[in-house]
């Protein structure tokens, strides 16, 4: 589904939040109302999404752990804390890291094959810490995307509550297995690494839920909480690994880094409408749809006319107005996390550009980008980054 491509993207970004609600910023696209401020309570707090699940049933009950894809299957364990995991001789520990992160790495390579080659740009300890996160972050979209999610909202609820609570002891230094161990192990080495956007991201993927979530999305700050929790929060876990150039802070990284996520999932929303009105999901806000003219049976019938296309060059434009405003972010961060995130920004803004070169047309036509074109993005990338102030 799209989150997780939007989460594989937005893993490169950088950015703090402790509040794990809608950020305070101006609207950029035209002709749309702002955003309403919001109060930020401080503290981490636990918001429970079973809620009438005690805390025993919760740690009781057990969310499924392994990952397949394609024939590749890596399995891990259902322990708890033991041992195993928190081994008390130095040289078994390491080992035991040491192939925590081997999962990771295996699993990354397999499921997000052009983020992988992304995370070569980083360095050794940078790109362990984002395997871990990524891990992470596919685990909760496979929970969600899995059989289980279609049985019954009751159980939904409970596995993710159980999901939520596992994260806590992994907070906590209990990991239950050994991919718990590598975040778990992140967190130690990036001790600014904050709680709130792993919780906000689950909060995502109830919206994208079938039985919990929504298909419709009446307004853009509705749609927008729900990119920031599917996106953006990834580059929210991310800031502490790749960390700010001298003179900026996690705060003033935080708003243009948490734009760029915005912006990556306007632009996979708009790649995949076809595909998701086929489905009966329509993530374009209903009141731009009224705006311009379109109904819904339009969307669900593919009818490309002029009302559609001037639809979609809004959204578009909306999404470039988010990376613009992403791009005053890139020389806070520190300078060897730097080319990643443009990278990121760049690629993904080619989709866009397809959309356009197809005429609008995301019924019929895939806005494409080859594996060749996004590295004929990287050297504009790359003068761009080297542009930059070196601290």
């Amino acid at each position: 589904m799209r989150r997780s491509l939007a989460l594989m993207g937005a893993t490169l970004l950088c950015a703090t939040n402790t509040n794990g609600l809608i950020p305070s910023q101006p609207f950029l696209a035209q002709n749309t109302a702002a955003r309403p401020s919001v109060a930020l309570p401080g503290g981490i707090r636990r918001r429970g999404v079973a809620m009438s699940m005690t805390e025993t049933e919760m740690r009781e009950k057990r969310v499924p752990l392994s990952v397949v894809n394609k024939g590749v299957r890596i399995q891990t364990t259902r322990e708890v804390v033991t041992e195993k995991y928190t081994p008390s001789d130095p040289s078994k520990a390491s080992a035991v890291l040491a192939d925590a992160y081997e999962q990771c790495k295996k699993i990354t390579a397999v499921f997000a094959k052009t983020f992988y080659l992304g995370t070569k740009l980083m360095t050794e300890e940078q790109k362990t810490a984002v395997w871990a996160i990524y891990v992470w972050c596919r685990r909760t979209d496979d929970l969600v995307d899995g059989p289980r999610a279609m049985m019954s909202p009751e159980t939904m609820r409970a596995d993710l509550a159980a999901w939520e609570e596992r994260l806590y002891e992994v907070w906590d230094g209990r990991p239950e297995d050994s991919l718990d161990l590598a975040l778990l192990d992140t967190k130690r080495r990036y001790p600014d690494m904050e709680l709130e956007p792993f919780l906000d991201m689950i909060q995502g993927m109830i919206m994208d839920t079938p039985q919990l979530g929504q298909d419709r999305y009446q307004t853009w700050d509705e749609l927008y909480l729900y990119c920031y929790r599917v996106a953006s929060t990834v580059g929210l876990m991310c800031l502490p690994v790749m960390g700010t150039a001298k003179g900026y802070t996690f705060e003033q990284a935080k708003e243009p880094a948490i734009a760029l996520g915005i912006a990556l999932q306007i632009t996979n929303i708009l790649r995949d409408v076809g595909e998701d009105a086929v489905r009966g999901r329509i993530y374009l806000p209903l009141e731009d749809l009224e705006r311009f003219g379109v109904t819904e049976q339009n969307l669900i019938n593919g009818v490309m006319d002029e009302n559609y296309k001037n639809l979609i060059k809004f959204e578009i434009q909306r999404a470039r107005d988010y990376y613009a405003l992403s791009q005053e972010g890139i020389p806070m961060l520190a300078p060897e996390a730097r080319l990643s995130v443009q990278a990121a920004g760049d690629m993904y803004g080619e989709i866009l550009n397809k959309i356009e070169a197809n005429d609008y047309d995301n019924f019929r036509k895939r806005a494409f980008v080859s594996k060749f074109e996004k590295f004929s993005v990287l050297p504009k990338s790359w003068a761009t980054v080297s542009a930059m102030p070196k601290e």
